[in-house]
């Protein structure tokens, strides 16, 4: 696996926002999906998490001057968070077990997810 892996761009000429990865979460409770946006402005990179219930996601590195290595995709996904200081959803999302991903921007993330899953028993 490549873990160095760069995509040169995510964007076109007429494209400043794009879907990077969708997430699921087939443990979790209610089976959550989320799906991480990459958006341009102003010369940077910008990162954001969306789910069906309007959380708001911390996510680090929120924003980049060039494109993520697949390395650096992995530790933004697996250290998201949900920033409690900003739910006003008094339900709090709990995202079980390692999530199924997909990317067409990495082709490799979707791999790299399988195998945990399975070091972990989760098929």
């Amino acid at each position: 696996m490549d873990f160095l892996f760069q995509p040169s761009t995510f964007f076109s000429e007429e494209n400043t926002s794009v879907l990077l990865v969708r997430l699921h979460y087939p443990e979790s409770t209610w089976g959550e999906q989320i799906s991480i946006y990459a958006h341009e402005n102003e010369g940077k990179i910008h990162y954001e998490a969306v789910d069906f219930y309007g959380n708001d996601y911390l996510l680090y590195p929120s924003s980049s001057s060039e494109p993520l290595q697949l390395e650096e995709l992995i530790w933004l996904i697996e250290g998201m968070q949900v920033n409690q200081d900003s739910n006003p959803n008094p339900m709090a999302l709990v995202l079980d077990g390692i999530p199924e991903a997909e990317s067409s921007f990495y082709p490799q993330l979707s791999q790299y997810f399988e195998e945990k899953r399975k070091q972990f028993g989760l098929e």
